[in-house]
């Protein structure tokens, strides 16, 4: 197995997708002769021609709508959207086309298509390039929601995403695309959407994270070690549906949970995350859930970015504080 960043898996889940069927493709604004701005798409077009790898103009409900029609006459596309804020212009196609054809056809339609788009922090980027609106769409009912934290996991959930026959956010993390190497298979294979991972094993605390919170999260549990507590570290991967099961098994065996997004705190998905921890291991809790999020703000100038985002110390601050009851 090579080793690749998180950017280079993806790139590679997209080429041997495009390369073992012909009804996928990949369209997008400057995703062919630029290879997309952070590079996903680079030298596809030139490998699977400019019928496969589509340039498309600077308009997200373009691109998107364009996606749904291509995926309900029976082709497979991948959409991008350069930065998720953008998303916003393209929510008409998504929440009120692709995530109901199923329902509104009565079941005699799909809708396979993934949309592909990079959130979050970590390239100090101007205004909406790094919202983080993964409730929006978790909030919809039809759509699937994934968001990987390492390589490995990136090229099996989109392979996985695009063999889906619903419509899939694949959202990617801006600071991991390029923040380390780890092994990943050459070929086909697949992480099965819906099934969180145990990133690091504890039994004081569980703390659940995801994307690139994930490494926050592990930074933070390696601090507390060294003061005692051992904390469980779990990668959610899927946002929906979300893994509650994996959630309520560890959350049994530590008796204390804290939830880590990027996301402002108010109605995002830690909040269904606490509810679903109450609702069904509400008698194993040894003290209340905790949340460590970003503010009930628009993601500030980058100069600011870092007082913003969970930092592993406030994960840390926030655990310790469930350590007292």
């Amino acid at each position: 197995m090579a080793e690749k960043t998180l950017l280079e898996a993806i790139h590679d889940g997209m080429a041997t997708a495009l390369a073992e069927d012909d009804r996928i493709l990949v369209l997008g604004e400057d995703v062919g002769r630029n290879g997309g701005v952070f590079r996903a798409t680079d030298g596809l077009m030139d490998r699977f021609g400019s019928d496969r790898v589509v340039d498309t103009p600077l308009a997200e409900d373009g691109i998107v709508g364009t996606a749904v029609g291509l995926a309900v006459y029976g082709m497979r596309p991948i959409a991008e959207i350069q930065f998720l804020g953008f998303s916003y212009q393209a929510f008409t196609q998504l929440l009120m086309q692709a995530a109901r054809i199923r329902w509104r056809s009565g079941g005699s339609l799909t809708c396979p298509l993934v949309v592909r788009a990079p959130f979050g922090i970590g390239v100090r980027a101007p205004e909406l390039h790094s919202d983080a609106l993964e409730a929006h769409f978790v909030h919809t009912p039809g759509l699937k929601v994934v968001a990987p934290a390492n390589p490995y996991d990136a090229k099996g959930l989109l392979l996985a995403a695009i063999d889906d026959p619903d419509p899939v956010i694949f959202l990617e993390p801006l600071r991991g695309y390029r923040a380390g190497r780890a092994e990943v298979p050459e070929g086909r294979y697949t992480v099965p959407l819906g099934s969180a991972a145990i990133v690091r094993s504890g039994t004081d605390v569980t703390i659940i994270a995801w994307s690139a919170m994930v490494a926050v999260a592990l930074s933070a549990a390696s601090t507390l070690e060294k003061e005692g507590i051992d904390a469980e570290v779990i990668d959610l991967r899927t946002l929906s549906p979300f893994d509650g099961e994996a959630i309520a098994q560890s959350v049994r065996k530590t008796g204390r949970a804290v939830v880590v997004h990027e996301a402002p705190r108010t109605v995002g998905l830690g909040a269904e995350i606490v509810a679903t921890i109450n609702d069904t291991v509400f008698t194993s809790l040894e003290a209340p859930v905790a949340r460590v999020t970003g503010y009930d703000v628009p993601i500030p100038s980058p100069g600011l970015e870092e007082v913003y985002v969970p930092s592993p110390a406030r994960v840390a601050a926030a655990v310790r504080a469930t350590m007292v009851f």
